[in-house]
């Protein structure tokens, strides 16, 4: 039985998620959450959720799934599908994410939680952490504040994903961010 505090990681993608996934585990008891509602087509849901079954077996990880409510998760954002990538859209967007967190690390008597979202260079790393130690805190948790893309964190990141012949999307998820 390990003493290591028990933390729930939100996981965006596999490419992240592995990464960060193995950072964590030398000092927590992870457990993953894919919770990604914002994904699109379901198709493409599918397809994420997948590769995280695949590394959650791979290194023995704990995985949580949560329900797949694109039609929840445009309703929060109505409004804001023309936004650019970094507006409001995606502050919403990280928050209806990270408030599902929150409640999965509640629920399994998780000491911390955190999100693989700042991995990403195209991600407000500043903006995740605000929001999720604001939640956190609303809720008596602790939440983690990374900017895991430091460090080549993402290009790590990408590096373990070609190794492992994992899937890596080439769009963050909604189809609002596939525009050009």
């Amino acid at each position: 039985m390990s003493n290591k505090p028990k933390l729930l990681l939100h996981i965006c993608c596999v490419g992240c998620g592995v990464y960060v996934s193995q950072i964590l585990k030398q000092d927590y008891k992870v457990i993953l959450f894919f919770y990604n509602p914002n994904i699109w087509p379901e198709e493409e849901y599918k397809e994420r959720m997948t590769e995280a079954e695949k590394i959650a077996k791979q290194f023995n990880l704990e995985l949580i799934k949560g329900e797949y409510e694109h039609d929840k998760w445009l309703e929060a954002v109505r409004g804001h599908e023309t936004d650019l990538e970094k507006g409001e859209r995606c502050l919403i967007c990280y928050r209806f994410r990270l408030k599902a967190a929150v409640a999965m690390a509640k629920k399994f008597n998780c000491d911390y939680l955190t999100t693989t979202l700042t991995t990403s260079p195209h991600k407000n790393a500043v903006a995740i952490n605000e929001i999720g130690r604001e939640l956190a805190i609303e809720n008596n948790l602790k939440f983690l504040s990374q900017d895991f893309k430091k460090q080549d964190g993402f290009k790590k990141s990408a590096v373990l994903v070609k190794e492992l012949n994992l899937y890596r999307q080439n769009y963050c998820g909604c189809e609002f961010s596939i525009r050009k």
